[in-house]
């Protein structure tokens, strides 16, 4: 009992001893609390000073003092309570609180004080206009959360003049003002057009209050002004419409992770790239419905509409082509006008000058033509006024307003074609990247670019082109009749009535235009134009007649010799153009599509010619020699159905200037003598075709390919005797109805073929299979090893995708790489073939992601069992009871109309797919078993993760499959879409 009683009070006196250290700790926190009063008043000071680092840092001191606060309360309790367990880190925790304690009652003083900050503002807020539209909103949630991103120190936001990029900007200047806890500092500066290094350096040290007027040495400056802006740490600096590219070096601005960052605004994507914009965020205009509602509402009406003002109210707010600005404007000028002919009046100017009021001019049309006139470059001006020659709101080609380029000279002579077309994209490139054209993607079929003048863009092109060059531009105005005589003035130098309704030009028209350059009257229907039309426009040079209806040309296009390009494309009742001899300036012929049967007289003159389309299905035949004088030819498509006609393979190879070539060669021992010429180069992008009687008969796929040849009714094995050769460096290759071959390997040049990316033989009676080593030696190089895609279809004899005989071993075939870029895989239509793939030749698949199998009316599985029985012998050996094949990029796999599929692959097989993404069954009654190897979580199958979508058909067939695992079945039923179509 002594002994108890001994630890009993040693433990009372050690919760005594507690008592005291509680109340000094007690005594401490007084001292803190009358700290916390001060550091309070401190937070609010430095709260209405917009000081972020030091709000933190107060925050943070308050936050602490909470926590010791409950720590001490807890501690009262137990001791109060006289808990005798834990009594040891009871007072350990006591004394690290009192040292806790006496560490923030010194850090509560704030030694360094806010005598640099107590000075210092973030700044006012700027007026703004209110944000509208979705993408405003967008684009306001993109700045702000790059500008949350450490890592990111310059954001260039770009777009056309007008708008709403300074808007954007005013907002996030604005926001950043109000959160108190982004950065400390705020600065906006507005570029002027007339800027420079100095200026931008004064009036940046303005707004940071910083004096150098002292200061001449532009090195020293930009040395002052980093200091200066370093000092306020975090910061932002906005620079609105900026012109000039400049380095942030010379003027002085630092960024600095956690140190200062900027925002600029511009009218090019070219500018904000020049200027190392890590992110760069264009602003679009307002949607139809969203410019209504800013017309709306600066309008300002105190009631409604009256309903006979809505509509043209309507339009008039539409002809702002969405530009806040212009809308802004137009709005306050039209402000309190409710008489209706006044508005009719508004929308009549607007329609015709599409800038109409004064306030428009200055706000609006001189920002849009500032832009047109700061791409210092005439040429690219001149292309840019080029492209309002088109009607509003007309989705161009890039390919094709390159070549219009190249037909009025606006790009210059180079050393290729292709060297001129890429001086197109580059022109191209920077008249969208100035947002003075608008790029634009069409993926159907396949993706093509396009580009749209925006219209209050155009309409400001039109306006400029109304002075000078003169233009006259009527496109797309459903016009019946030509302009009056009174607007074919004598300066005029280029006309656009394309895409109207123009079905007759009187027999008297014949216009004074003796500057005129460039005649646009495609898309009109035009059926007849009087010979003397051309009379006075001696001064022509391009001539666009496409898409009309003329049986004949007038005369007087013969004497046009300043004509570059003549045009007559789809043309396609023309069956006589008039002599052609004197146009040795001609450098474009299209007579694509016409119904020409005799070339032009006169064409073997054209020496300078350097594209020319033949493409004219009654075109009997080209005189031999014609093409061999045409030594300067570029592009040249040479089709014509007639069997007795011929593309000369000699000739052609003469053409050593080629680039682009689309012939037809009736016969092989003459494409024969062009391929062989290949050898020596030739053509960057060429469709070969021989023996078609189709000449329109292009498969749609090839389009993806630049160096194809097609092959239809036609002997190319031939035996020994002229075999056919195939270029070297041919990308696509199609086959059908050629039927003196049994595989691929008959076709010996295609040994050579080490590009071939796609290939489909279609029709070939005497395919019996792709690839057989009957027609190898082990010492040649396999063809297909680069093959991505593999078409197959109504090939009656077709009974495997590769054999062998024998004279390989059969360990060592396929050999490796044969097939292993494949991609795609199709075979359609083909009754005879039992069994896809060999285990051996699926392991060769692994870059496969789509199969479709469709109509094998025999095909009894998909991946056959060993192959042979060294196969079958080398899994026993292995102990192999599960076959596991893998396809790990296998997407989309499309198995229809198979009445005898039993198996997908062998019942002691299973087919991993961690990439399947569709699964498409129909009709394939017979098959039983989806050999799928589902993915295990937690002991259970669950979906491929990839796995978007099961279309099967019929229902009952579906519910009647067995699976590995009896859950498996239920995993995937909620993928399940019972159709029989696509």
């Amino acid at each position: 009992m002594e002994i108890f009683g001994q630890i009993v009070g040693e433990q009372l006196s050690y919760c005594y001893g507690l008592d005291e250290k509680m109340q000094k700790l007690k005594r401490k926190l007084e001292n803190l609390s009358s700290r916390e009063a001060d550091v309070k008043k401190e937070l609010e000071y430095a709260e209405s000073l917009s000081l972020k680092k030091r709000r933190q840092q107060v925050q943070n001191w308050l936050t602490n003092v909470e926590i010791i606060e409950r720590d001490v309360q807890s501690m009262e309790q137990a001791l109060a309570e006289r808990r005798l367990l834990g009594r040891v880190q009871l007072g350990k925790r006591v004394e690290e609180l009192s040292g806790e304690v006496t560490q923030l009652v010194e850090q509560g003083r704030f030694p360094e004080g806010i005598t640099f900050e107590a000075h210092e503002t973030k700044g006012d807020a700027l007026l703004t206009t209110k944000l509208l539209g979705h993408m405003f909103q967008v684009n306001m949630e993109k700045i702000w959360a790059c500008l949350m991103q450490e890592e990111v120190l310059i954001i260039g936001v770009y777009g056309m003049g007008g708008v709403g990029k300074t808007t954007i900007v005013t907002h996030i200047h604005n926001k950043l003002l109000e959160d108190p806890n982004t950065f400390d500092h705020v600065f906006w500066i507005t570029v002027s057009q007339d800027f420079s290094i100095h200026k931008l350096q004064n009036d940046i040290a303005k707004v940071v209050d910083l004096d150098l007027s002292n200061v001449d040495d532009e090195k020293k400056r930009a040395a002052k002004l980093a200091q200066a802006l370093l000092r306020r740490k975090q910061c932002v600096l906005i620079l609105d419409d900026v012109w000039n590219h400049f380095l942030l070096e010379k003027v002085g601005i630092p960024l600095r992770v956690n140190g200062c960052k900027l925002i600029l605004t511009a009218r090019s994507l070219d500018l904000c790239r020049r200027m190392s914009c890590q992110v760069k965020i264009k602003v679009e205009p307002l949607s139809e419905e969203e410019a209504w509602n800013l017309f709306s509402e600066k309008l300002g009406h105190e009631i409604a509409l009256a309903p006979e003002l809505k509509d043209i109210t309507r339009s008039v707010a539409k002809e702002c082509a969405g530009l806040p600005l212009a809308i802004v404007v137009m709005a306050g000028s039209m402000r309190g006008v409710d008489d209706i002919c006044e508005w009719r009046n508004a929308l009549e100017i607007l329609k015709e000058t599409k800038v109409g009021q004064e306030d428009m001019e200055t706000e609006v049309f001189q920002v849009l033509r500032f832009s047109y006139w700061s791409l210092n470059d005439s040429k690219v001006q001149q292309c840019f006024l080029y492209c309002s020659l088109y009607p509003e709101d007309y989705k161009i080609k890039r390919e094709e307003l390159i070549e219009r380029f190249i037909d009025e000279g606006l790009i210059d002579k180079m050393k290729s074609r292709q060297a001129q077309i890429d001086r197109g994209h580059t022109i191209l490139n920077k008249l969208e990247n100035s947002c003075l054209l608008e790029g634009i993607i069409d993926y159907l079929p396949h993706e093509k670019k396009f580009l749209k003048m925006h219209d209050l863009i155009r309409d400001m092109a039109v306006r400029i082109a109304n002075v000078s060059p003169r233009f006259m531009v009527e496109a797309g105005m459903r016009l019946k009749d030509l302009p009056d005589e009174e607007n074919w003035t004598e300066d005029l130098e280029k006309v656009s009535l394309m895409h109207n309704k123009i079905l007759e030009i009187p027999s008297s028209a014949s216009p004074r235009c003796p500057r005129l350059s460039t005649m646009m009257l495609q898309y009109n229907g035009l059926r007849r134009m009087p010979d003397s039309f051309f009379e006075h426009m001696l001064a022509l040079e391009v001539l666009d007649l496409s898409y009309n209806a003329m049986e004949h040309l007038p005369n007087s296009i013969s004497n046009l010799e300043n004509l570059r390009a003549l045009l007559l494309r789809e043309c396609d009742q023309l069956n006589d153009v008039p002599s052609l001899a004197k146009l040795t300036a001609l450098r474009r012929l299209d007579l694509g599509h016409t119904g020409i049967t005799e070339v032009p007289n006169g064409m073997e003159m054209l020496v300078n010619l350097r594209y020319l389309d033949l493409f004219a299905h009654n075109l009997k035949m080209i005189p031999v020699g014609t093409l061999a004088k045409l030594s300067h030819l570029q592009y040249l498509v040479a089709y014509r159905s007639s069997a007795t006609s011929k593309v000369v393979g000699e000739e052609v190879a003469s053409l050593r200037k080629l680039e682009t070539l689309h012939g037809q060669f009736c016969e092989v021992h003459n494409f024969n003598a062009y391929s062989k010429s290949l050898q020596e180069g030739g053509p960057s992008n060429y469709l070969l075709q021989v023996g078609s009687d189709d000449p329109d008969f292009t498969p749609n796929e090839s389009d993806m390919f630049e160096k194809r040849v097609i092959l239809k009714r036609c002997n190319i094995s031939r035996g020994g005797e002229d075999p056919l050769v195939l270029p070297n460096d041919i990308e696509y290759l199609y086959i059908q109805e050629c039927n003196d071959v049994r595989s691929l390997c008959d076709i010996k040049s295609l040994k050579t073929a080490t590009n071939l990316k796609a290939s489909v033989i279609k029709k070939c009676k005497g395919i019996e299979q792709v690839l057989s080593s009957s027609s190898l030696s082990s010492s040649c190089i396999l063809p297909l090893q680069s093959l991505e895609s593999l078409r197959l279809s109504f090939l009656q004899n077709l009974s495997d995708i590769i054999t062998c005989d024998g004279s390989f071993s059969i360990s060592k075939f396929p050999p490796p790489g044969f097939l292993s870029c494949l991609k795609e895989f199709r075979i359609y239509n083909c009754p005879n073939i039992k069994k896809l793939f060999t285990p051996r030749l699926l392991k060769c698949l692994h870059n496969l992601e789509e199969i479709y199998v469709e109509d094998c009316r025999h095909l009894v599985e998909i991946v056959a069992a060993a192959a042979d029985e060294d196969e079958a012998e080398e899994y026993k050996e292995k102990g192999i009871d599960t076959i596991i094949f893998t396809l790990p990029k296998l997407r989309f796999l499309q198995l229809w109309d198979l009445p005898e599929l039993k198996s997908i692959c062998a019942s002691n097989a299973e087919l991993v797919c961690d990439s399947l993404q569709d699964i498409i069954l129909r009709y394939c009654r017979k098959l039983k078993r989806i050999p799928l190897s589902l993915p295990w979580i937690d002991g259970q199958p669950s979906p491929p993760p990839s796995l978007q979508i099961i279309k099967a058909f019929p229902k009952e067939w579906w519910e009647s499959l067995e699976w590995d695992h009896p859950h498996a079945k239920n995993v995937l039923q909620p993928f399940c879409h019972f159709t029989r179509y696509v």
